[in-house]
């Protein structure tokens, strides 16, 4: 028996994403968040969705690509793990979604290492799918809080504001 799995499909600077369509809870267009202080630059903020506080996180930003204004094609992917109580989401914002794949569980190769632009614990692996390849993203490590706000240097975004102690 041959596993499938289906896939949003997204763009960020051009390539290709997907992550397993079973976590994404919504699409939404890019609309403003609240911002919080002593941060690092990929956290743009939080939401409110019906009553779920979900932080947002630009993939450019933490895949450490140049960020990218904001327009009509911009939208943030809520992303849910499954059954989480409370409620464990995050909204990635992306610069436009693509399609809905099928793909084998066969048809998923391993990743190269990326450099230092993808964290490579976010890659789960490759498919080719019509002419164009996809890095497939691991939902979960996407979901997992220390992972995602995992910086190099922490400290810079965790002092005090203005040298508040």
């Amino acid at each position: 028996m041959i596993e499938e799995r289906e896939y949003l499909t997204f763009k960020v600077k051009g390539e290709e994403f997907g992550v397993d369509i079973l976590y994404v809870q919504e699409i939404r267009v890019w609309s403003s968040v609240t911002e919080l202080p002593n941060k690092p630059d990929y956290f743009k903020g939080i939401i409110n969705l019906r009553g779920v506080i979900i932080p947002v996180i630009d993939l450019r930003q933490r895949f450490d690509m140049e960020p990218l204004e904001y327009d009509a094609q911009t939208v943030t992917i809520i992303l849910r793990c499954q059954g989480s109580e409370p409620v464990h989401a995050i909204s990635i914002v992306v610069d436009s979604v693509s399609e809905v794949y099928k793909v084998s569980k066969k048809d998923i190769k391993p990743a190269p290492a990326f450099g230092h632009h993808i964290d490579s614990c976010f890659v789960n692996g490759l498919a080719s799918i019509d002419d164009k390849l996809i890095i497939l993203l691991d939902t979960e490590k996407l979901l997992d809080q220390e992972e995602l706000y995992h910086v190099e240097d922490k400290e810079k975004w965790l002092e005090p504001a203005h040298g508040v102690p």
